[in-house]
C-alpha cells in the first residue's frame, strides 16, 4: 500500500532533506523513525529536496508500506521516534500511480525577511535578515517580470543538475508586513537555489543598487554570475505542493500550511502584486 505523508520541520535542525551517510538529514530521520513502525526499512520520496537550513511547513512524502497498520500508526506512532525539529501531520493511503515528485503540478515557497537594524534573537534561523531600509515598490515590480515561463539560469546554482533551467513562474509577490518582508513564489519546479538566487537580487533593487528593471535584464542575459549573492536559508519555508484531485488528497490536491508568523496566505493569484 502506498502512502503519502505531510511532513514538518525546521530546517536548522537537519543538514538537508536529502539522505546522507552521516545520517543528519530530514529524511535519514523519517526513514529510521518509519522503519520503527514497519519493522523494515522505508525508503521515501519527497515533492522537492530543501537545503540545509530550509523550513518546511507542507513538505509532502510518500513510501510503499509492506505490512499493515493503521493511520494513526504513521503519524502518531511515527512522530514519537521522531526528532523535535520534524513532524508527521498526517497521512493517506493513496493509489500506487501517485509519486510526491512527479504528480506535483505546483510548488510554493515563502520567503520571510526581518528587515531592521538590529538582528533577531527570538526568530534566530526561521527568519532572514537585512539591515538597510528597502523599497519594497521597487522589488514587487521587479518580481512581475518573473511570471511566465522563463530560463532561470541567472538564478541557479552552478551544482544544479536539472536537465533545464526553464520553469513557468505561477505567480511572484513581495509585500511588506511591518518589520517583515515577505516573497511568495508558485511555480511548476525550482532550480537549485533558484529562490535564494532571486530574493538576493531583489534585496539589491530593494537597497537602491539596481533599478527594478534590472531583474528582467538579468533574465534575458542567462548569467549567474551578475546576479546578487546567494541569500541566507534562514528564511524559507516549502508551503504549499498541488497535484490534480484525483488522488483526493486535502484541498483537493491544493496543500498548504503558511509559516506561523502572523502573515498573510500565499499568493494564488494568477499574477504579481505589489505593495509599497
Amino acid at each position: 500500500m502506498r502512502i503519502v505523508l505531510s511532513v514538518e520541520y525546521a530546517g536548522e535542525s537537519f543538514e538537508g532533506w536529502q539522505t546522507q551517510p552521516h545520517g543528519r538529514t530530514v529524511q535519514d530521520a523519517l526513514e529510521r523513525a518509519l522503519a520503527r513502525i514497519a519493522d523494515a526499512p522505508v525508503p521515501t520520496v519527497c515533492a522537492g529536496r530543501t537545503d540545509t537550513g530550509v523550513h518546511a511547513t507542507t513538505q509532502i512524502a510518500h513510501f510503499d508500506a509492506s505490512v499493515d497498520r493503521p493511520v494513526s500508526a504513521w503519524v502518531r506512532g511515527v512522530n514519537s521516534h521522531l526528532p523535535d525539529g520534524v513532524s508527521v501531520r498526517w497521512a493517506q493511503p493513496v493509489t500506487d500511480d501517485f509519486h510526491a515528485r512527479f504528480s506535483a503540478t505546483a510548488r510554493h515557497y515563502r520567503y520571510v525577511l526581518f528587515n531592521g537594524p538590529v538582528r533577531p534573537a527570538l526568530l534566530h534561523a526561521r527568519v532572514g535578515w537585512f539591515h538597510r531600509p528597502l523599497d519594497v515598490g521597487a522589488m514587487a515590480r521587479a518580481a512581475m517580470a518573473l511570471v511566465g515561463e522563463h530560463d532561470f539560469t541567472a538564478f541557479r546554482a552552478a551544482s544544479c543538475q536539472a536537465h533545464s533551467p526553464v520553469r513557468r513562474m505561477r505567480h511572484a509577490r513581495v509585500q511588506r508586513h511591518g518589520d517583515f518582508v515577505v516573497f511568495d513564489f508558485c511555480a511548476d519546479a525550482f532550480l537549485h537555489h533558484m529562490i535564494r538566487n532571486l530574493v538576493g537580487s531583489l534585496v539589491y533593487i530593494g537597497k537602491g543598487a539596481h533599478p527594478a528593471d534590472w531583474m528582467a535584464a538579468l533574465l534575458r542575459g542567462r548569467d549567474r554570475t551578475q546576479s546578487a549573492p546567494t541569500f541566507s536559508a534562514a528564511g524559507l519555508y516549502l508551503c504549499g505542493v498541488e497535484y490534480p484531485d484525483q488522488w483526493s488528497l486535502p484541498g483537493q490536491g491544493r496543500i498548504i500550511c503558511t509559516p506561523q508568523l502572523a502573515l498573510p496566505e500565499p499568493c494564488t493569484e494568477p499574477e504579481s502584486k505589489f505593495v509599497d
